[in-house]
């Protein structure tokens, strides 16, 4: 089982970073487009529009994974913000604070910044171009 992780790590990575990309830009694609399903009406105009354009234009970029670091490290300042803005003072801890998911796209994206695009990206395609 190791040696065939192994063997597609760079493509689970891409998986990884197209599906984070995807589920997030759903997020904003519902703030802003009000679909799948409409937004909460209860959530305040700078969420709406502030974090539904980074969740959406930052989600396609990572999904696409062009301009994927700067984007995912967008995404992830947003999401660590969001979570103490939301979550964090409520309790300590996440399961309780209902800010898992904030907790975990944050970390998720800042990995993607550090990582980089990789494989099936757009930033690949670029730098093969030019390089």
């Amino acid at each position: 089982m190791t040696a065939l992780m192994t063997r597609f790590r760079n493509e689970i990575y891409a998986l990884l970073r197209i599906a984070a990309g995807l589920l997030f830009l759903w997020h904003g694609s519902s703030k802003l487009l009000g679909f799948p399903q409409a937004a909460p009406l209860e959530a305040p105009a700078f969420v709406i529009y502030v974090g539904g354009l980074i969740e959406l234009v930052g989600g396609t970029l990572v999904a696409l994974g062009l301009f994927t670091r700067w984007a995912a490290f967008l995404c992830s300042g947003m999401m660590a913000a969001a979570y103490w803005m939301a979550h964090g003072l409520n309790h300590l801890f996440p399961l309780v604070n209902g800010g898992e998911l904030a907790a975990l796209y944050c970390f998720v994206f800042l990995y993607i910044s550090a990582a980089g695009a990789g494989k099936w990206s757009a930033d690949a395609v670029r730098a093969e171009a030019t390089g």
